[in-house]
């Protein structure tokens, strides 16, 4: 497994690094990879399905300058800036039966991605798998609340499973740019954002090292391909006609 630590400059170079990647893998075969970038600009990054006037304050994110973009992936409506960590899996599916079907893949990973944040936090928290693609954290029990939200995409030889971790995350802005949700998880139990998510508080470079652990992701990718991201960015994840299509 490569590692690559890289955030691009702009929002749509971010999100097109992960989906390049997963296509040339798909095209060109290799290691499978993990990906770390954390944006220093805030935007809210929709799912593929989402529909962003049920799921986006739209007159508030526009009010604030704040771009709205879609990402290649299902899931639901995130916002992204300074403290949430976003990691990136590449995974071959041939490498390990479990990755043969979504549900088997979703949970073989988030159960190494939870290990990973128990080693990190130690044993005073417990770190649990909520709904398919959530972890959760509570320092007492039936309190679990959401500091990572993940989802997947497929191609016949490889898969992307990429996601989010909440470590020093302006959680108040969650409440003002994004609406509730219009899919919801149980555990949720209709908690509004700021009662229902959580920062880790735990350096990046703590949650980095112990991914790349489970993952044992060691040596660097070197040439990454720069020129096809920002293709993909300039074409797709930049467009109005792709992030507005729903």
């Amino acid at each position: 497994m490569k590692f690559l630590d890289l955030t691009l400059s702009t929002p749509a170079e971010n999100l097109a690094g992960d989906e390049a990647l997963l296509d040339w893998r798909e095209e060109s075969g290799g290691d499978g990879i993990l990906r770390f970038w954390e944006s220093p600009e805030t935007f809210v990054v929709v799912g593929y399905a989402n529909k962003i006037e049920a799921e986006v304050n739209v007159a508030s994110c526009e009010g604030a300058n704040i771009p709205v973009l879609r990402r290649c992936s299902g899931g639901g409506t995130v916002l992204q800036g300074r403290g949430c960590l976003n990691y990136a899996l590449v995974l071959e599916i041939a490498a390990h039966p479990t990755l043969a079907n979504i549900s088997s893949a979703n949970q073989y990973i988030m159960e190494r991605n939870r290990e990973a944040v128990q080693s990190a936090v130690g044993v005073s928290r417990v770190i649990k798998i909520q709904g398919h693609t959530d972890l959760a954290c509570a320092n007492q029990p039936a309190d679990f609340r959401k500091f990572s939200g993940n989802s997947q995409r497929r191609h016949k030889n490889f898969l992307l499973f990429h996601g989010t971790f909440l470590l020093d995350f302006n959680l108040a802005q969650v409440g003002e740019l994004l609406k509730f949700p219009s899919r919801q998880p149980d555990y949720r139990s209709s908690r509004n954002h700021g009662d229902f998510l959580m920062n880790l508080n735990l350096p990046a470079a703590v949650m980095k090292t112990a991914l790349q652990k489970i993952w044992q992701a060691e040596e660097p990718l070197k040439n990454p391909p720069l020129e096809r991201i920002y293709k993909l960015a300039r074409e797709k994840y930049a467009t109005p006609e792709w992030n507005l299509k729903f």
